[in-house]
């Protein structure tokens, strides 16, 4: 479990971790790898503070419960109390830009599935979401032109633009907000691309996040 947050230059955000907001299917092409149809608003779940870690230097995967795919994501990290929110105070509200993954236990999400029970033991298990240091979002001249990246052991796996996503990451903000109060050092993941798929211990992962960050880190058991 994180216990600090780390902007890019190493400073600490003075916020402490608390809650991840996930959006489900937010790009076309993931939903039909899956078989899932594209929803008519945002699928969210909620990932609790405990699913937190470190991508760097590396973090740990179980190795008893299946299969555990990679879902890599643009993470937005909130910086002000939100509620019921309109897109220009979501503007206002975010802070920062990283790059996370949200670790599925796959087959167990789909027995889950099978019975229409919740997702949460395949999805909000401890450690299931590894994030980065963070990127200000004034790095950013549009929140609709941001790219990003995964390779495993040398090999393209995902590769995701904010300019592709059915929701955009501010529609987002504020259909999350409607829901959920969101609080200084809560995330939100806003969804992954095509291309996921298992990771293995040993793996050493690259990931990118539009030319601001490049972070190599490895995956243990």
């Amino acid at each position: 479990m994180l216990q600090h947050f780390h902007w890019h230059s190493g400073d600490i955000i003075p916020h402490r971790p608390g809650k991840v907001v996930c959006v489900g299917r937010n790009y076309v092409a993931h939903a039909a790898e899956l078989g899932n149809e594209v929803p008519e608003e945002p699928l969210l779940f909620i990932k609790p503070a405990t699913a937190l870690t470190a991508l760097e230097p590396g973090f740990a995967i179980p190795v008893d419960r299946g299969e555990v795919h990679h879902e890599t994501e643009l993470a937005l990290l909130v910086g002000q109390p939100l509620t019921r929110a309109n897109t220009e105070q979501a503007t206002a509200a975010i802070i920062g830009i990283g790059i996370a993954l949200d670790l599925t236990l796959r087959d167990l999400q789909n027995q889950l599935k099978a019975l229409r029970q919740p997702w949460e033991k395949a999805k909000a298990f401890d450690d299931s979401c590894p994030v980065s240091r963070w990127v200000p979002i004034t790095a950013f001249p549009s929140w609709d032109d941001i790219d990003f990246s995964l390779q495993v052991n040398g090999e393209s796996r995902q590769s995701g633009h904010s300019s592709l996503m059915i929701w955009s990451m501010l529609e987002l903000t504020a259909a999350i907000s409607q829901h959920f109060t969101l609080l200084p050092g809560d995330l939100i993941l806003t969804g992954t691309p095509a291309g996921v798929g298992p990771l293995h211990p040993g793996d050493q992962l690259t990931l990118e996040l539009a030319q601001q960050l490049r972070i190599h880190c490895q995956v243990s058991r």
